[in-house]
């Protein structure tokens, strides 16, 4: 009896080992790319795909918190509205990993082309993840516009 709850434990622990943070770098990496590309094709199904339910977002563009599905998923019906030319395109990344939760600090931007004219709103985000599933699942999404230095 005392040998088969050594190996129950063993396997409940091995269970919870977090993956490699090398690959949940990539992976955090590859979903917040995602995010930019559904954003630059105006998917708006595509970019709440990967916000979990329980998401907070302060979005570049509304001084409101959104704080359920229903009004992260209002705030995104901007992409309906800009021109078919709008892009996000991500820059820096600082990405740390602490087990199940990850923090992805950067910069994108975001251009789109007015009368002829290239647009660019640089921005500052951060946004954290939550591994659920075998998904990494954004959480926290804060963003602001980089100030003019």
């Amino acid at each position: 009896m005392r040998h088969v709850l050594v190996v129950i434990m063993a396997a409940t622990l091995a269970a919870c080992q977090s993956m490699p943070p090398d690959q949940a770098q990539s992976e955090i990496s590859r979903a917040t790319a995602a995010w930019a590309e559904g954003m630059s094709r105006h998917d708006i199904d595509a970019v709440m795909a990967l916000y979990d339910s329980d998401a907070v977002l302060w979005g570049t563009r509304s001084a409101q918190l959104r704080d359920n599905p229903e009004r992260v998923r209002e705030y995104f019906g901007v992409l309906r509205t800009v021109p078919a030319s709008y892009k996000a395109v991500v820059g820096e990344q600082r990405i740390r990993v602490y087990g199940d939760i990850a923090i992805d600090t950067g910069t994108y931007t975001f251009s789109e082309v007015r009368d002829g004219k290239e647009v660019l709103r640089p921005a500052r985000f951060s946004m954290v993840y939550h591994r659920r599933d075998g998904r990494w699942l954004i959480v926290d999404h804060h963003s602001s516009a980089l100030p003019v230095q």
